[in-house]
């Protein structure tokens, strides 16, 4: 699954993205790695090890949740529909 986000362009600042992506590990578990950064610009990358999909699903929409409440939307989103 994969959601990216962005913020809206301002004056002459290029746009923040932030970037959240769920990925099965080879460990069994699963994997939600978040990218954020301005567009063009090297960004950050945090990746966070769960046990089940769903409670990497619940972490997913809790930072997109966040994200959302600070200006970004949401430009793009594929795989689960539970992302709506």
């Amino acid at each position: 699954m994969r959601v990216y986000m962005q913020t809206p362009a301002e004056d002459e600042q290029t746009p923040r993205y932030y970037q959240l992506l769920v990925q099965e590990d080879l460990l069994e578990g699963w994997t939600l790695i978040r990218e954020w950064g301005r567009q063009g610009a090297a960004g950050r990358v945090k990746r966070d090890h769960f046990a089940t999909l769903d409670e990497t699903l619940q972490a997913c929409i809790k930072v997109r949740d966040t994200q959302l409440n600070k200006g970004y939307q949401v430009v793009f989103s594929r795989g689960q529909e539970l992302m709506t």
